[in-house]
């Protein structure tokens, strides 16, 4: 084994550090397997019930009328996250369109939209107008207001008592840290979060952006109050086979609202045609739980070894998980960009090109990302991704399987070691 390793650039000593890491992670990894088994059967009782064939495999052209996969798999969702109905589209180009849909199609001018978790992801930034951009929430005459999080990463519920208010429509609840260093929120938390923004006005709608976090627990948002819940199909749910795409989960009144935003008024989620994509939804969905569950193991892995190594990560070695996110900081730009070298170098694809930061649309800063996948910017696949500003933290996730995801942390402190950042006993 460790031949092999060092025929792939490995040296003795990452290797030897590694596994010895590697070795006290077992009890960790049978959790996160239980966990795996869980949600596989969840998945599968799913597709049961709602009677998946062969037929639903198919894909429509044209108007997609009466497209029986299309409006399976969304029942299939609907029951996966205990939801009334489910928006599932390839017209749904990523994440951040995910959430501008479910936005735009539940505000309306004079609302207000409450982030009670402070500042949402930098994408999200000119969708809502907290940066100008045409098109944006704060042109249509939607306002927002934030409550930061409390030093210690707790909800400041007095302050997001004071922030509710006649205006409020939809409370915006990010689950995962995005460009943060604060922790992800579990289910059992944005649960408790929910409950409290509903005492106060049981009409608010609560959103919760679900993007990293989906198979990770037993539970999801809607089972303990959420709305809505939003996601990227190439993240999670997609199970690294989904192309593009992205859902909506929750009551039916707001996904309808989605669904005509999407399309359009009167046509809603009668029409979008499924192509011969629908084999790839339903696959990966399948797929989902076990390959959440390798990138999961692989955040750990991340975690245990910068931790050792003395760096600040986020969630540390010993924290429950509640994405598949790692964040480790650097603290300089050097160790930021030495890291994603190592991710790509590690890439079935393209690892022999070399990332550079630039200037990505929708950030306030260069952004540098490394990921040579199967599916271009499909972060379930082994992928890493930073601002180039303080604090100079890397954004860690995915690995389709733990194997690669293993290799690809070994590879970025055989980088990290190569350029002299740190030195290994």
């Amino acid at each position: 084994m460790e031949n092999i390793y060092k025929e792939l650039g490995i040296s003795d000593k990452v290797y030897r550090f590694c596994k010895e890491i590697l070795n006290r992670l077992k009890p960790r990894f049978d959790e996160i397997d239980q966990n795996a088994e869980y949600n596989q059967l969840k998945v599968l009782k799913a597709m049961q019930d709602n009677k998946v064939s062969e037929a639903c495999l198919l894909g429509t052209t044209g108007y997609g009328y009466n497209d029986l996969g299309r409006e399976t798999l969304e029942a299939v969702y609907a029951s996966l996250f205990h939801a009334e109905d489910a928006l599932v589209r390839p017209q749904i180009t990523c994440g951040t369109h995910a959430l501008a849909l479910a936005l735009m199609s539940n505000l309306r001018p004079g609302d207000e939209l409450l982030s009670p978790v402070g500042k949402p992801y930098d994408t999200l930034e000119e969708v809502i107008g907290i940066r100008p951009s045409k098109g944006s929430l704060a042109e249509y005459g939607i306002s927002y207001r934030q409550v930061d999080l409390c030093p210690d990463g707790g909800f400041d519920f007095e302050k997001i008592k004071n922030a509710i208010n006649e205006k409020t429509r939809l409370v915006t609840i990010q689950r995962s840290k995005g460009y943060q260093t604060r922790p992800t929120l579990s289910v059992g938390r944005i649960g408790e979060l929910i409950t409290f923004i509903k005492e106060i006005k049981p009409d608010v709608i609560c959103m919760v952006d679900n993007c990293y976090g989906e198979f990770v627990e037993r539970q999801e948002p809607t089972d303990v109050g959420a709305d809505m819940v939003v996601g990227s199909l190439i993240k999670n749910p997609g199970g690294g086979l989904a192309p593009i795409g992205g859902y909506i989960a929750g009551k039916k009144s707001c996904v309808e609202n989605a669904a005509y935003r999407l399309t359009s008024p009167g046509l809603g989620k009668e029409v979008g045609a499924s192509l011969g994509i629908l084999r790839d939804f339903y696959h990966g969905l399948f797929l989902a739980p076990t390959v959440t569950a390798g990138a999961l193991k692989g955040a750990v892995f991340a975690a245990n070894i910068y931790e050792k190594l003395g760096f600040k990560v986020v969630p540390d070695s010993n924290e429950s998980r509640h994405d598949i996110i790692q964040a480790v900081e650097f603290g300089t730009a050097e160790g930021v960009i030495a890291f994603c070298k190592g991710i790509q170098a590690a890439a079935p694809v393209d690892s022999f090109v070399t990332p550079e930061p630039w200037d990505m649309p929708g950030y306030d800063s260069p952004v540098v990302m490394a990921a040579g996948a199967f599916v271009s910017g499909s972060s379930i696949e082994l992928s890493a991704d930073a601002p180039i500003k303080p604090p100079y933290a890397v954004y860690f996730q995915g690995g389709l399987t733990f194997e690669h995801a293993r290799f690809g942390i070994m590879k970025t402190l055989q980088s990290i070691v190569d350029a002299g950042l740190v030195q290994l006993d």
